[in-house]
């Protein structure tokens, strides 16, 4: 470990570290998942004189062509992000930058209006604050083997991410309670224009700003690469594709584990981006239900994620993502199949899914720092960002064709596809378990 690592190791540094989880949880939570991402698709959003039907398919086709190219740039840039991190000795610099541009631009959210004119407006601030927090992810992940001695990175790993949905429910709460539980009344916001849905992106930015500020304070910035502290973004690129060739045949597990990974966390990934959709198509939730789920979703993920933590360091990582997997492939199965039953399937099976996401999630985290070397977490972490971001298509996909071909409910069975698929490719990748000492 490096200097570095030994100090943030403490419990202080290591918490402080944790504790960007929690701050950070409002942008995939707040913004992407059940708030702002569902109050930009609706109809108000669309030119005037449209049809629901046509409303609906216009707001939903300009999000997916909005996601296509902020998922292009990070793809493209995430590998010399994480590397330039790691050869300049930065990456608490350039993780609090990030994390202070995508808090920025949640707060711009507070302007976005119900209305076409600010339509565009919005998914722009949608894309780029999703830029700016994948790219802190990458400088935030590398972090790992700074605040964790080697044989506890997956407890910490897993404290870490659970901390996240801990905060994603505190969130939560407090945006049912203004949006409809007579929070805005209470708070004097008036009934017009969503105010309360604006007002709600205003304290998401203030979340991340102040629970940010324990780690830019306890957690030492990582020291440079000697040698390559100057190097170019176009040597960046020359550099990187010779590593990754060079990976190819000296750690070709960890080639294997990159495009694993990249399958089964798009399906994850799907999973919470699908979720409240098929609530509301196939089981007629409304948005107080799909709140109320969210809630719960995130407790049931924390509570995985806790339980994680005891195991990961014993058992491995790799054990760990196999159970998860299996655990979410039989809640979606049981939504599917049990779907007669309605909102209690719905709720019984998704939240029995959603238990084993987070530690699925952690431990990939935990996998991915073991299988690289500490010099170079970073550029590691943009390939991870990166190989995800190139298969970001095949949830979508999978969704979109299960659901034209029979209905909503079909879609949860094309998600579980994607789980196979990488549930598949992960038994090519050989085990890496915690040292010892």
């Amino acid at each position: 470990m490096t200097d570095s690592a030994v100090a943030s190791s403490k419990p202080k540094g290591t918490l402080s570290w944790a504790l960007w989880d929690w701050a950070s949880q409002s942008f995939p939570t707040v913004v992407t998942s059940f708030i702002f991402g569902r109050y930009i698709t609706d109809t108000a959003f669309a030119p005037a004189g449209m049809s629901e039907a046509d409303a609906e398919q216009y707001t939903g086709y300009w999000l997916g062509i909005s996601g296509i190219i902020s998922g292009l740039l990070i793809a493209l840039i995430a590998p010399i992000v994480g590397r330039r991190a790691d050869t300049s000795g930065r990456k608490k610099m350039w993780l609090m930058i990030n994390t202070w541009l995508f808090a920025g631009t949640i707060g711009l959210m507070f302007f976005v209006q119900p209305s076409n004119d600010f339509f565009f407006f919005g998914l722009t601030l949608l894309a780029v604050g999703g830029i700016f927090f994948e790219f802190a992810t990458v400088n935030y992940n590398s972090m790992l083997n700074e605040v964790a001695r080697p044989k506890d990175r997956g407890r910490v790993s897993q404290f870490g991410w659970g901390l996240g949905y801990m905060g994603g429910i505190v969130l939560l709460v407090m945006a049912l309670w203004i949006i409809q539980f007579g929070g805005a009344e209470l708070l004097g916001i008036p009934d017009t224009a969503a105010l309360s849905v604006r007002v709600v992106m205003i304290i998401s930015m203030f979340w991340v700003l102040v629970f940010s500020i324990p780690l830019m304070l306890n957690v030492p910035e990582a020291k440079p690469i000697a040698g390559t502290e100057k190097e170019s973004i176009f040597a960046a690129y020359g550099n990187l594709f010779r590593a990754l060739a060079t990976m190819g045949r000296e750690n070709p597990n960890l080639l294997k584990f990159l495009i694993a990974s990249a399958v089964y966390r798009d399906g994850l990934n799907g999973v919470f981006a699908y979720g409240a959709v098929l609530g509301g198509l196939a089981f007629g939730l409304g948005l107080t239900e799909i709140i109320i789920f969210g809630i719960a979703a995130n407790i049931v993920a924390g509570f995985g994620a806790f339980v994680g933590a005891f195991f990961e360091d014993r058992i491995g990582s790799r054990t760990v993502v196999f159970v998860s997997l299996i655990g979410v492939m039989l809640g979606g199965l049981g939504v599917f199949v049990f779907a007669g039953a309605g909102t209690i399937a719905f709720f019984g099976f998704g939240l029995f899914l959603c238990t084993f996401v987070g530690p699925a999630q952690a431990a990939s985290r935990t996998m991915m720092s073991r299988l690289s070397s500490d010099d170079k977490q970073g550029e590691a972490f943009g390939l991870y960002a990166t190989t995800g971001r190139a298969v970001s298509f095949l949830a979508p996909a999978a969704w979109t064709v299960f659901v034209a071909a029979f209905s909503p409910l079909w879609g949860i069975l094309g998600l579980m596809l994607i789980l196979v698929i990488g549930f598949l490719l992960l038994i090519t990748v050989k085990p890496v378990l915690a040292p010892k000492e």
